[in-house]
């Protein structure tokens, strides 16, 4: 199956999820990286679940699924262990016109989630169109330790420096030959240790004098 990627800005929108087992779990925890309004919707809720709600990061309806709760929701998510209530919720979804996720029947569903690396604002997606899960989680595993938490360093180094240099002449061509200056030094190797006064003479060496370095390693350390 081909699917089309996309990033999609869910902050403060709701997702409703209907189950809440292990599966329900990984979703919601992948979610909330996010910032979106959860809303789960079951009788009982699962150990992960349960500890998620305890943090007040979930709203909880205690009872079963019924037709109306996916009103005002950006996403949802059919994760019950019922064929009977999963098409419910799918067709509930359709007349809605929202996104809808079925946990057992990847082809019934209007988006599929995929394995995903994250590292600050770096997210890699790996899919293989719900052909072998498993094959997109060992690849998953494979970029964790070549994509290590540097790299989220090194976006928001990037981004710090482009916020600083947008609107200036020649802007993105000077930011295309700072970036090339900033790989070719090996800076990440710097992140990756958080060798930050190293860090701080190798970017003094590499940036414009307009660049305040002291700064930018300061917002570096704050994250």
């Amino acid at each position: 199956m081909a699917l089309y990627p996309i990033n999609l800005n869910i902050s403060g929108k709701l997702c409703v999820i209907i189950g809440a087992g292990t599966v329900a779990a990984r979703k919601i925890n992948a979610l909330l990286c996010c910032a979106p309004r959860v809303r789960v919707v079951s009788p009982e809720l699962s150990a992960g679940v349960q500890q998620l709600y305890d943090q007040q990061k979930l709203e909880w309806i205690p009872r079963p699924y019924l037709h109306g709760d996916l009103q005002g929701a950006t996403l949802a998510f059919a994760l019950t262990d019922c064929p009977a209530i999963q098409e419910q919720i799918q067709t509930e979804a359709l007349e809605l016109g929202i996104p809808v996720n079925i946990g057992d029947n990847p082809q019934a569903c209007t988006f599929q989630t995929a394995a995903t690396v994250r590292q600050g604002d770096l997210l890699i997606s790996i899919s293989t169109g719900s052909g072998s899960p498993a094959l997109a989680a060992t690849i998953r595993k494979e970029l964790e330790l070549q994509y290590g938490p540097e790299y989220g360093y090194l976006v928001k180094l990037l981004s710090l420096i482009r916020q600083l240099t947008v609107g200036q002449a020649a802007s993105q061509e000077r930011q295309k030959l700072l970036l090339e200056k900033i790989l070719k030094t090996r800076i990440i190797d710097l992140l990756k240790e958080k060798e930050w006064t190293r860090l701080h003479e190798k970017l003094f060496e590499i940036l414009p004098r307009d660049i305040n370095v002291a700064s930018l390693i300061q917002m570096l350390q704050k994250e």
